[in-house]
């Protein structure tokens, strides 16, 4: 097991992070809303960097795991500053990243917000706008007064303890959103989802795909997979795809 350790970052948080030395470009792993840095994906390519002698980067949103702070004050505008803190902070060189879920999202706007620096791009059911497109286009009118009332709003998952979603992360997702204006992706890019998703999608992943400009992107869908992602096969497929970039970038 690799040593845990924080970064202290310019906004007062305090952010856990796993670094494993190596060759570059340092692979970084971006993980969804509520998970961390501990979770199977991350964990499986992080042994798989090492076994490749690749450098390798997994850590904790703030509010997340490890890291400082509540979750119910974290927002897609914190987690992306965590995200640019951690790549100007902690990796010297090009970085691959590898977005889950959420972070599909927070890969997308650090490759907008460093363009230098990402060379090559995987996300694992990627979840862009999902604030707006998933959560507020889905409430009722009664949560929509709720949320405004009271400040959040309580909605089942099937993954966790129910969901508490704040005012603050649906209007500060609004500031983020990707698929609203062009995005160029000049880098090699696999988006993978899985068919069986119930969070994105095929559609969804779909539109990314026909959103994003760039000479070398592609879209695998698996059949069968869950948003989880994260069997045996889809965690090969994951390195797969990893090294596909790693060739082409």
């Amino acid at each position: 097991m690799s040593d845990t350790q924080f970064l202290e970052t310019a906004n007062g948080r305090r952010i856990a992070y796993v670094k494993t030395e190596g060759t570059g470009p340092t692979i970084l792993f971006l993980s969804g809303l509520k998970s961390d840095m501990e979770g199977t994906k991350a964990v499986a390519l992080e042994a798989w960097a090492k076994a490749e002698g690749r450098a390798f980067l997994r850590f904790d949103y703030s509010g997340h795991g490890q890291s400082s702070g509540q979750f119910t004050d974290g927002s897609i505008g914190d987690w992306h500053e965590d995200t640019l803190a951690v790549v100007d902070m902690l990796i010297d060189g090009p970085v691959l990243v590898v977005g889950s879920s959420m972070g599909g999202w927070q890969s997308l706007l650090l490759s907008r917000a460093r363009p230098g620096r990402v060379i090559g791009l995987v996300t694992i059911a990627a979840a862009p706008d999902f604030t707006e497109d998933g959560y507020w286009a889905s409430f009722t009118d009664d949560q929509k007064a709720e949320l405004e009332r009271e400040g959040s709003v309580s909605i089942p998952s099937e993954y966790d303890e129910d969901y508490i979603i704040t005012k603050r992360l649906i209007e500060d997702g609004r500031d983020h959103l990707v698929l609203r204006s062009p995005l160029t992706l000049d880098m090699p890019v696999r988006f993978l989802q899985g068919t069986e998703d119930t969070a994105v999608s095929t559609a969804q992943a779909v539109r990314l795909l026909e959103h994003v400009d760039g000479d070398d992107i592609r879209l695998t869908l698996v059949k069968g997979a869950d948003h989880r992602f994260s069997d045996e096969e889809c965690l090969r497929t994951i390195q797969k795809m990893v090294k596909v970039v790693l060739a082409r970038g």
